[in-house]
């Protein structure tokens, strides 16, 4: 029993490296970032960010109202069908490459993204905007789009690194940015919705890349 514990501790130490150490940083910022918009929103209820963001999106509208016909298109690439069809084919494509580890780390960023966000809905109950441009059920913080999305497409993102491909990874982190946006110009989230949304992707991707360090440094496969 003491010899496995001190084998969990040295290993534990061996991966406090300098990547857990900024994603400590990254962790504590975003966790943070997520505490502040709370206390904004159900606190002090402050709307001065977003009535800010909302008038902004519709000048936005008001000069180019061809936009919104491909909002609603980028804003698909985040929605329900959308992540469920990506969490089931691309770490079917992974698994079948023999990358087992990252077809589980993709699969968990949505699936865990998704149980989380709608932990957190239940627990703030904050209602949708009344002036929302397309009809959309549920709860609005923090945004799904912004959370799960940006899960997904951090994971992918990470994949691109690890192989080289540092513009798309820069790439799909940006397409992820946009993707809440759209749901701000399309009035289904506040923008303190879609912030908070970002925040708490950022921590659970942080949570599942060291939970997957672990299960590594202990040899498990994966």
């Amino acid at each position: 029993m003491r010899k496995r514990l001190h084998e969990r501790l040295t290993t534990l130490a061996e991966l406090i490296t300098l990547e857990v150490a900024l994603a400590g940083l990254f962790f504590l910022l975003a966790f943070g970032v997520f505490f502040y918009l709370t206390r904004i929103v159900f606190v002090q209820h402050s709307a001065a960010f977003d009535d800010w963001a909302f008038a902004q999106m519709d000048a936005l509208r008001a000069a180019a109202p061809w936009l919104t016909a491909w909002v609603r298109g980028i804003t698909f690439f985040a929605s329900m069908p959308f992540l469920i069809a990506a969490a089931l084919l691309i770490p079917s494509f992974l698994l079948w490459r023999q990358q087992r580890r990252e077809a589980l780390m993709v699969f968990l960023a949505v699936v865990g993204a998704t149980v989380f966000n709608q932990l957190l809905k239940l627990h703030f109950q904050r209602t949708r905007p009344g002036s929302a441009l397309i009809p959309q059920p549920g709860l609005s913080f923090p945004s799904g789009h912004a959370m799960i999305g940006s899960s997904l497409y951090a994971a992918l993102a990470w994949l691109a690194w690890r192989h080289g491909q540092r513009g798309l990874a820069v790439g799909l982190l940006v397409w992820a940015a946009l993707i809440g946006l759209t749901r701000v110009y399309l009035h289904v989230h506040y923008a303190t919705d879609v912030t908070a949304g970002f925040a708490a992707g950022v921590v659970w991707m942080l949570v599942l890349r060291i939970i997957l360090r672990w299960r590594q440094g202990l040899g498990q496969p994966g």
